[in-house]
């Protein structure tokens, strides 16, 4: 009975061992250094750690559509190994940003200006929402799918999004489902409705 009890309590250890690993390899790893460089930088000085991508925002217009400025890895080596980034989210009156998911970081988001529907859907498929209005931040769960949405008909809208993760990805529900190349039969069965309609939702994402 001592044996068994032992051979459980070892199970239970791995498994816990195990899923504490896949919690930490599914985030940014920790760097044992202050920052990283990449290789084609010979010159680390202010330069490398500052970005200056948002300039053309200064000043702008209000926007015409949805429109995302990225200071993410991509876009700003230095952030390697900080496990941070941000977006700044424009959006035109009756614009939104379509269903999607961060697989790798929550969000948190901050409303400079106007107002957004916002919301997110648990893995129980229970709807989170809210209206924020200027000043208001909402916090998007890690991996779950969430959207914005500027319901106002006359004014724009702007907020911050800031991410835990210096390359956070984006998965975007409607072009991973009907931009990649996935069946037509497979999608209308799914989604319990016909070819036409999945070809008519395929032919509405092209720019």
């Amino acid at each position: 009975m001592a044996s068994k009890t032992l051979t459980m309590k070892l199970f239970s250890l791995l498994v816990f061992s195990y899923a504490i690993i896949k919690m930490a390899t599914a985030s940014d790893p920790n760097i044992l250094i202050y920052f990283l460089v990449p290789k084609n930088f010979s010159v680390v000085d202010g330069n490398f750690f500052t970005f200056i991508g948002m300039h053309s925002l200064i000043g702008a217009k209000p926007p015409t559509t949805f429109k995302v400025f990225k200071a993410s890895l991509v876009e700003f080596p230095a952030l390697e190994g900080q496990s941070v980034s941000y977006v700044i989210l424009e959006f035109a009156n009756g614009s939104t940003n379509p269903p999607h998911i961060h697989p790798r970081s929550a969000e948190l988001l901050f409303l400079v200006e106007g107002s957004l529907q916002v919301g997110f859907v648990d893995t129980t498929n229970k709807l989170y929402t809210q209206i924020l209005q200027t000043g208001d931040r909402f916090v998007f769960p890690k991996g779950l799918v969430h959207f914005q949405y500027n319901a106002n008909s006359e004014n724009s809208a702007i907020a911050i999004a800031s991410f835990g993760s210096a390359n956070a990805r984006t998965v975007s529900l409607p072009n991973t489902l009907f931009a990649t190349g996935i069946n037509d039969t497979v999608l209308a069965k799914s989604f319990k409705t016909d070819v036409p309609t999945i070809q008519a939702l395929k032919d509405g994402l092209v720019p």
